[in-house]
């Protein structure tokens, strides 16, 4: 079972993690680059991110990658930015598994996403999820909807009603 969702705090899937976390009352937490940056300028304080010695994403990313038993990458229209292919060679690096989900090509398949999803966190003990993925700027809505899929797989976990009823 899932106990805490940490991210490196961009905008975006990394953001909507967090959101979902603090909203369900999970722990929330990751690294972040020096001076909490992110593309938008600062990292807002509600998010509980450390900030890394660097003002360098890598570093953040490794570290995030290194402190979960499981990276979750959302992702839309097949777009993987950079930054995404570097979490999968740190997944890679430190033998942790990934679950990728580009919500585009899945919309239609929503039910199955969850019940790969439940199956990937059960098969692989994750109890600290990594969320990461596509920026807000190259995905708009991503942030909103990597929470909503979040609350989504949450009431299929536990049998209850995620917030949208």
């Amino acid at each position: 079972m899932i106990k805490k969702i940490i991210s490196g705090g961009q905008t975006g899937a990394d953001q909507g993690g967090l959101d979902f976390a603090l909203e369900y009352g999970i722990e929330a937490g990751g690294w972040c680059p020096k001076g909490r940056i992110c593309e938008n300028g600062v990292i807002p304080a509600r998010y509980p991110v450390e900030e890394v010695e660097e003002d360098d994403y890598n570093l953040r990313t490794k570290q995030n990658v290194r402190d979960s038993d499981g990276t979750l990458l959302i992702i839309r229209d097949g777009l993987m930015e950079e930054g995404t292919h570097l979490t999968i060679d740190f997944c890679r690096d430190f033998s942790k598994p990934w679950f990728l989900v580009d919500l585009k090509v899945m919309s239609g398949q929503l039910e199955s996403i969850y019940s790969a999803l439940a199956d990937w966190t059960d098969k692989n003990r994750i109890s600290v999820l990594n969320v990461a993925g596509n920026r807000e700027s190259n995905s708009p809505g991503i942030q909103e909807e990597t929470a909503a899929l979040l609350a989504r797989f949450l009431a299929d976990l536990t049998g209850q009603p995620d917030s949208e009823g």
